[in-house]
């Protein structure tokens, strides 16, 4: 929900006229202004840096160009992929920027490099880096039939290779107060649903899983690599549930549900994850005083766009802007397709992955949000502490 400060503002109904009338382009430079006059309205002024380093884990929503360097079919490095980006192609899965650009900008710091980069080394590390990889899942086949990708595991033995490379640059005293006020983020989940679970054409684990026992393997599994993190000195966790998998155009286009519906099944079985993860939660904070582990709850964030859509300036909740096929999501956007030209009334860029405009509400309900979405705390108090 639209907070009452912004609604006596008026700054959220501006932004949704401007969002209307403008090109995609201009968009960029008008979602960073809008950023900094919220951030001011709560005397945060963006640009200021609040940690020392963003550290992000996940898969294709925060892949920023790790996949480009891995033998992988599952790349977006070429156009119409970054066409308001700007600089272009550069392994996003996204017209522009992802929920982790924004949150960077929030913060106060550049954009973490993408670990597989060969120039991602020296004093390029000290403010963050990105080893998140397109295709990847907690459980470590996830993903398997697009080829190379970093797992979760894989994932947190980049981190730690990282931490050799950290000391070299700064003393024990510094690097542990440099990780405990740094954030982690990490999004995991939607690829061992999308890319195992829901394919058992190429995946056995719908047949040697219930719903909720797979939910609880995955708990389980995620639960063990954050703790490897938290061994290796990192004190503050943005962790990510999953959002409405059925209402994305890839599930929609499967013909499984009635047109202009959801894949409700898809739906329902991912409650018993987010529920679990949010109980994770609970349960790290209590047993690891001096960290803070935050819940975000994609679920409800992104349901309320798609249920409430002309609130938040979009028309179009059902399909691709760039896909081919039914909803625009039987194949995902393919090299120099032409994509829709008004992007930002979309929500969804591809058969999977948000636009920009969507990504943009995402982050401020990360950065901002109440309880609801944010849980116990949000990123902005998380990065006080």
């Amino acid at each position: 929900m639209i907070s009452p400060e912004k609604r006596r503002s008026g700054l959220w109904l501006e932004m949704r006229r401007k969002m209307m009338s403008m090109g995609c382009r201009q968009w960029n430079g008008f979602a960073a202004v809008m950023v900094l006059v919220i951030l001011q309205g709560s005397n945060r002024v963006m640009g200021s840096q609040q940690v020392p380093a963003m550290f992000v884990f996940g898969d294709s929503l925060m892949d920023d160009g790790n996949n480009n360097y891995l033998n992988s079919i599952a790349k977006s490095n070429y156009m119409p992929y970054g066409c308001d980006f700007s600089s272009g192609p550069s392994g996003r899965f996204c017209n522009g920027k992802t929920i982790v650009d924004f949150l960077g900008e929030m913060l106060g710091v550049p954009y973490p490099a993408p670990y597989a980069d060969p120039s991602t080394t020296g004093a390029k590390l000290i403010s963050g880096v990105n080893y998140a990889s397109a295709a990847a899942g907690i459980l470590d086949e996830t993903g398997q039939h697009y080829g190379e990708r970093y797992s979760l595991s894989q994932q947190v033995l980049n981190f730690e290779s990282t931490l050799d490379h950290l000391r070299s640059l700064m003393n024990g005293t510094n690097l542990s107060r440099y990780l405990a006020k740094s954030i982690a983020v990490l999004v995991f989940g939607n690829n061992d649903y999308i890319n195992n679970y829901l394919m058992p054409s190429i995946y056995t684990s719908s047949y040697n899983y219930s719903p909720s026992e797979f939910a609880n393997l995955l708990l389980n599994t995620y639960a063990r690599q954050i703790l490897a993190l938290y061994s290796v000195g990192l004190r503050k966790f943005f962790l990510t549930g999953i959002g409405p998998l059925g209402c994305i155009p890839n599930q929609r286009a499967t013909g499984q549900a009635p047109a202009g519906r959801c894949v409700d099944y898809v739906n329902q079985m991912l409650g018993t994850y987010n529920e679990g993860l949010k109980g994770l939660v609970d349960q790290l904070n209590s047993n690891h005083p001096g960290s803070i582990f935050v819940y975000g709850n994609t679920y409800a964030a992104f349901g309320d766009i798609l249920n409430n859509p002309a609130t938040y300036g979009f028309s179009v909740v059902d399909r691709g802007c760039c896909g081919i096929g039914r909803n625009q999501g039987q194949i995902t956007c393919l090299p120099f397709a032409t994509p829709c030209p008004n992007r930002n009334q979309y929500v969804f860029w591809d058969a999977f992955h948000p636009t920009q405009a969507a990504n943009w509400i995402l982050a401020q309900r990360a950065f901002t949000g109440p309880p609801s979405y944010c849980y116990p705390i949000n990123i902005q108090q998380m990065a006080l502490i």
